[in-house]
């Protein structure tokens, strides 16, 4: 599908990270902002009969230095004061604006080497106080994205989503979805931990490679060993390794777009049904939930709130043609196909 013009006001950035060092930086904040004093020091010193000390009437090197440092760093005392036109107006038009930069180069150093890690840590406290029954997204690339969207197109918060991936652009484009975004390598502990895994509704896991994927899995399912975890496995051999490191789904994006080309050759609705199960703004959905107490007893075919289609006892599943699935049992699990609208809903 073909898409239209970018708007006027966006802009793309090519960036890249800086091989900068931290106190390499810190070192040419520190050179800009004695360069600018040196030119108004400078200045002032070339024209220093345009300034008048009112203690002794004199001007020496030391005052102008003095002067110089209070005027770029307050407003100056009034013992040393420019008298001449050209001085009043190189303080007017040069130290003023000098005097800025200085305290801009001094606010925005402070901010970058200590208070934006003191904010961002207690952005992170606050966020993680009210992390509970949450979604992971680990790995914000196409199908990550793609979920991400379908969980908030089924009504998802995105405020409960947390968006784990180490590209600044993926996480920026997240965080305008609404999602909280961590930057850091999913495979890592204290990135799961961060994100308080252990209280996490389900995980689900796109990392663009398996072997990534399949470590991802068992380091969440070993901080998180009850939260259901979903993985994308690209590759048919490594599926069984996913499910061995502890995932509770696992997909097949090749196997599954598989089936939907084979089944559109036994049939042109067949596709278009499966695609509307599982497409948010489709008609028909699935849904599964435990069976309640007044349909213990009854059979499948017999629930009100959908056409049942499967049951699952334990660790095997019974489809509703079987025996088992004529009589419902406590700790079944029921899959059904519900309308999406409430005026197609049974009953």
């Amino acid at each position: 599908m073909s898409r239209g013009p970018a708007p006027r006001d966006s802009f793309l950035g090519l960036r890249r990270k800086s091989g900068t060092p931290v106190w390499l930086s810190l070192v040419w904040r520190v050179l800009l902002a004695l360069g600018l004093i040196g030119i108004a020091l400078a200045v002032h010193w070339l024209d220093r009969d345009g300034l008048r000390d009112n203690i002794d009437g004199s001007i020496t090197f030391v005052d102008v230095l003095y002067f110089t440092m209070i005027t770029i760093t307050t407003v100056g005392y009034g013992d040393i004061v420019p008298v001449t036109p050209q001085a009043r107006m190189f303080d007017t038009f040069v130290v003023t604006p000098i005097r800025l930069f200085v305290w801009l180069i001094f606010l925005g150093t402070a901010y970058d080497f200590l208070l934006k890690r003191v904010w961002e840590k207690w952005r992170m406290s606050v966020i993680q106080r009210h992390l509970s029954g949450h979604i992971v997204v680990a790995g914000y690339g196409t199908s990550g994205t793609e979920a991400v969207s379908e969980l908030i197109r089924r009504g998802a918060d995105a405020q409960t989503i947390v968006v784990i991936d180490e590209r600044a652009a993926a996480l920026r484009h997240a965080e305008e979805r609404g999602a909280a975004v961590i930057e850091g390598d999913a495979t890592r502990n204290a990135t799961l931990e961060a994100v308080k895994i252990d209280r996490a509704k389900a995980i689900i896991i796109s990392a663009g490679r398996d072997d990534t994927s399949i470590l991802i899995v068992l380091t969440a399912r070993r901080l998180a060993p009850h939260v259901p975890i979903s993985v994308i496995i690209r590759s048919e051999d490594n599926e069984a390794l996913a499910r061995q490191a502890g995932a509770t789904t696992v997909i097949n994006p090749a196997s599954f777009a598989g089936l939907l080309l084979a089944g559109s050759t036994h049939g042109p609705h067949i596709a278009d049904y499966m695609a509307d199960l599982a497409a948010a703004d489709g008609r028909v959905a699935l849904h599964e939930r435990p069976v309640t107490a007044d349909e213990v007893g009854r059979p499948l075919a017999q629930i009100g709130t959908g056409l049942g289609v499967r049951i699952y006892r334990g660790d095997r599943a019974f489809g509703f043609w079987e025996i088992e699935a004529g009589h419902l049992q406590p700790g079944d699990s029921i899959l059904e196909v519900v309308p999406r609208s409430p005026e197609e809903s049974p009953g």
